[in-house]
């Protein structure tokens, strides 16, 4: 029997999604170039969650003992009023009986791991920072890319079996594949996130998410293992206001746009709670950036021929599930499998596509419509939604259409492809 074909795959963008496709496809024995436009990869962003399915790929990659090192192990999520009355309550992780945890942590502190891990395994020179994508030309045998180096302007030609967009939100590999698609998907909904160093809140590893009659929500979850072991909890969070109705992202939208806290305090004036001090989280941040919540409608599919796509850049989606990144790194397991284990690349992408397509076209449809029973589980008063269980209901109903179900992770065969 024929050996499969061992393809050189171009990834573009060495964000989480990215990273590990490279140490995906490195450990099953495929060549692979990535490409990012950015100059330097700084230890940027916010907090993060990783699902125990994430957790369970970057584990097979050999980078348990460094997540263990540097994030939270999420043990509960805490559902609460502005004045801080415990609602519902939903275990997570170990916890929950999977078999890896849910891990918070910094994203940039994740990536560098990811990067330091992907330039020990495959080299110093694998990851070629600021080469920024324009354009790339499809052939029978191969995808033909062409960059530019931004520092000096030249002109990059590479060549590559298969080209892999994991250049985020904005990709600029998706719109090539899909022109004319139009601007994101706005929900409406403006957020603003910051990191705060306070005392640990309830386990130490609790997950809060508060509301207010209006909808406000704010959440807030500890990112780092290092301030857990000084007595401190290092907290990303999260404010969330409905300011539009949905419709087309404008272009005037603030994108990782830095404001300060008096923009987000008239929110949260009314909010009293002697244990989760809202007003003075936000105060207290370093710094805060604005978002908008969007995503997009699911593709009928993702490349075409050598090209497709990974994590944002194939599928944005709400945050409100915390499943962005997790998504992408199943991702980029699954597509490394698959380019291992098929005979030719174009039938390991349209492998990978029926694969991960229809389970990440259903996270995407999820996060809204969760997004939406949350905003009217928030009209409700305390005591009616403890009686009704109505968040424990939202919250079976996410994980069982994502796929989520705790024996069927944990049962799943790996997706490490044999090496013979």
């Amino acid at each position: 029997m024929d050996k499969p074909h061992t393809p050189h795959v171009l990834v573009v963008g060495a964000g989480i999604g990215g990273l590990t496709a490279a140490l995906s496809l490195h450990a099953a024995g495929i060549r692979t170039t990535v490409i990012e436009s950015a100059r330097e990869i700084r230890s940027l962003g916010v907090g993060i969650n990783l699902q125990p399915h994430a957790v369970r790929e970057l584990t097979e990659l050999g980078l348990d003992d460094q997540l263990a090192a540097t994030a939270i192990a999420t043990a509960e999520t805490v559902y609460v009023d502005r004045f801080g009355t415990r609602i519902f309550t939903e275990p997570r992780g170990r916890e929950r009986g999977y078999h890896w945890p849910q891990y918070s942590v910094h994203r940039g502190e994740l990536q560098a791991l990811l990067l330091s891990a992907v330039r020990d395994r495959l080299g110093p020179d694998a990851v070629r920072t600021g080469t920024r994508l324009e354009d790339f030309v499809r052939t029978p045998d191969a995808v033909a890319a062409r960059a530019v180096d931004r520092a000096t302007g030249r002109r990059v030609e590479l060549t590559a079996d298969v080209l892999v967009g994991a250049d985020g939100v904005n990709s600029v590999v998706r719109a090539r594949s899909h022109p004319g698609e139009g601007p994101l998907l706005w929900s409406g909904v403006r957020m603003w996130r910051g990191v705060t160093e306070a005392e640990p809140m309830l386990t130490g590893r609790s997950m809060v998410i508060a509301h207010d009659e209006r909808g406000v929500q704010f959440l807030a979850y500890p990112i780092s293992r290092r301030a857990a072991e000084q007595g401190r909890a290092l907290l990303n969070w999260v404010a969330m206001v409905q300011v539009a109705d949905p419709g087309p992202l404008p272009e005037s939208a603030g994108w990782n746009r830095a404001v300060p806290a008096a923009d987000v305090l008239p929110h949260f004036a009314d909010w009293t709670c002697d244990w989760f001090d809202v007003p003075g989280l936000i105060r207290a941040s370093a710094g805060i950036l604005e978002y908008p919540m969007v995503d997009r409608d699911p593709l009928p599919a993702w490349g075409r021929g050598r090209v497709t796509l990974l994590g944002d850049a194939a599928h944005p989606m709400y945050p409100v599930g915390a499943n962005g990144a997790s998504q992408a790194i199943v991702d980029a397991r699954v597509l490394a499998y698959e380019l291992a284990t098929s005979h030719e690349p174009l039938t390991a992408l349209t492998r990978y596509e029926r694969s991960r397509r229809p389970t990440t076209d259903a996270v995407v449809l999820a996060n809204r419509r969760m997004h939406q029973a949350g905003r009217a589980a928030a009209t409700r008063s305390t005591g009616e939604l403890t009686r009704s269980g109505m968040l424990g209901t939202i919250t079976d109903t996410y994980r069982d259409t994502t796929g989520a179900d705790v024996a069927a992770l944990n049962d799943r065969a790996s997706l490490t492809p044999t090496r013979h």
